[in-house]
């Protein structure tokens, strides 16, 4: 696959930006360049949206029924399998992740669209649902449509992956779609496009604009043709989005931060428990937000597993993603290694300890990189155990009743996921259902299933994507009465 820089995917086809402004594609583990991209504008999103707009309102796209538009969604699986590779060594340039987890997401996006064909086919069976009525003469029926034109903004920890979550349900449901992606990690996405083009995507349904969230991102979000909007961030942005659909009503859905506590009681494994607190924390270097960057542990097993995370974080392999062993490569950027040695600095200044990491490793002299990085000691109000640090950075505390594990784990603003270790089923399901948290593992951390519902509680978000709800996510709900009786029902006379 060739792909293509410096303009966007409007239309069906590639298309000159209007704006002459460019940014750079660099590569988090050289921090050399890889491109220059097309910094797009409010132009280029009226064109987009229009292009949406024309196909939805005037185009076969919605019209088609969903066995349809299954055949396309198979296509696009198809061709990123077939790409699996070059995709996978996109994803690691662009992003940074170590290979064999970059090839994880590209096998979960073709999976994703496969998942999203199938519940397409099953919208022309279950599309319509009567309604049994009280009152004699009428029928009715509730009618599941696609919303419209929606607009998706995706983050850069995932990036075709996450273009996926919101690509996929949305076309199955006959909407069409603008999609920003970020600027960080936008090379994917753009591989996305040229694969629209080889399955020949009808024009309009899928389209593609670069640039800066404060310029594309605003101008998408406050755009009147945009009838649906998903966005997956930070908070903040969360909520400058979520005012700007106040403006006009727009549907919203909402995937946003996290500080996912997992709590660990003393009867569990301790080698299962080292194994899924690390995978929860370091995986994708930390950049994930329903990472379990809260680690509570019950007390008598507290300094035997402080320990053993310590000496295991320490042996984590840390280097290019291409390289073999690796399992930790750079962050994505220069702001983001900056922020995360912040916040480190930060929670010692404020108290923590620190166990290990805090600091680049000595063998590597260029990219983003930070070592595996473990705090502990820090106090329940502190910022850095508060506050999402998006790296690889793990804060400890113990406790000492179930009551007040369950309490510090609820104890924040957010409530995107949560997990639980123990050999007691009846503890473990017990917590799960007093934890204030959208996804809860038990005995485990992180697994995510195209089948199943993803979204959280207070400020981690509104809405669910992923399985039936993610498709639900882009279907209005219209009522459809009829009266049929060949009596005129005469309320005149009544």
């Amino acid at each position: 696959m060739k792909l293509t820089y410096g303009k966007h995917y409007i239309n069906g086809k590639w298309a000159e930006p209007d704006s002459k402004n460019f940014f750079d594609s660099i590569d988090p583990a050289s921090e050399q360049l890889i491109g220059k991209l097309s910094a797009g504008n409010e132009n280029d999103i009226d064109d987009a949206v229009n292009a949406a707009r024309s196909a939805f309102d005037h185009g076969p796209w919605p019209k088609m029924s969903g066995a349809e538009r299954a055949v396309y969604l198979r296509k696009i699986a198809q061709k990123i399998n077939d790409q699996l590779g070059f995709l996978s060594r996109l994803e690691v340039q662009d992003n940074g992740k170590p290979y064999p987890e970059a090839t994880w997401d590209i096998e979960d996006t073709a999976a994703c669209f496969n998942f999203y064909a199938g519940l397409a086919e099953e919208l022309d069976g279950n599309s319509e649902q009567e309604i049994p009525l009280s009152e004699p003469g009428f029928k009715s029926k509730a009618v599941k449509e696609p919303i419209g034109v929606a607009g998706a903004i995706i983050p850069w920890n995932f990036p075709m992956l996450m273009a996926a979550w919101k690509v996929a349900p949305a076309l199955a449901a006959g909407c069409t779609v603008v999609l920003k992606p970020s600027e960080v990690t936008s090379l994917t996405a753009l591989a996305m496009a040229q694969i629209a083009i080889d399955v020949g995507l009808p024009e309009g349904v899928f389209n593609i604009v670069t640039g800066l969230g404060s310029d594309v991102g605003q101008a998408l979000t406050k755009h009147p043709g945009i009838d649906k909007l998903a966005f997956t961030g930070s908070v903040p942005t969360g909520s400058k989005i979520m005012q700007a659909a106040a403006r006009d009503i727009k549907n919203i859905s909402l995937e946003l931060g996290g500080k996912s506590p997992i709590i660990v009681f003393e009867d569990c494994d301790i080698e299962k428990a080292v194994e899924w607190i690390m995978f929860g924390i370091f995986w994708n270097q930390g950049q994930v937000c329903s990472g379990t960057s809260r680690a509570l542990v019950h007390k008598p097993l507290y300094k035997k597993l402080l320990d053993r995370l310590s000496e295991e974080a320490k042996k984590i392999i840390i280097g290019n993603g291409n390289d073999d062993g690796v399992l930790m490569g750079p962050l994505v950027n220069a702001t983001q290694y900056n922020k995360v040695l912040s916040a480190i600095e930060r929670g010692v200044s404020d108290g923590a300890t620190l166990v290990c990491g805090g600091h680049r490793p000595t063998h590597l002299d260029k990219g983003y990189y930070i070592s595996p990085t473990i705090l502990s000691d820090m106090q329940e109000d502190s910022w850095v155990w508060n506050e999402e640090i998006f790296g690889p950075v793990l804060c400890v505390k113990p406790f000492e009743t179930e009551e007040e594990a369950v309490a510090m784990a609820n104890n924040s603003r957010f409530g995107l996921a949560a997990a639980v270790m123990s050999s007691d089923d009846e503890r473990c399901d017990r917590v799960a259902a007093n934890l204030r948290a959208g996804i809860v593992w038990i005995n485990c951390s992180q697994p995510t299933f195209v089948e199943a519902p993803w979204g959280g509680y207070k400020q981690s978000g509104i809405g669910r994507e992923l399985g039936e709800w993610g498709l639900n996510n882009y279907l209005e709900t219209k009522q459809v009465t009829r009266y049929d009786s060949d009596k005129p029902w005469g309320w005149y006379l009544k």
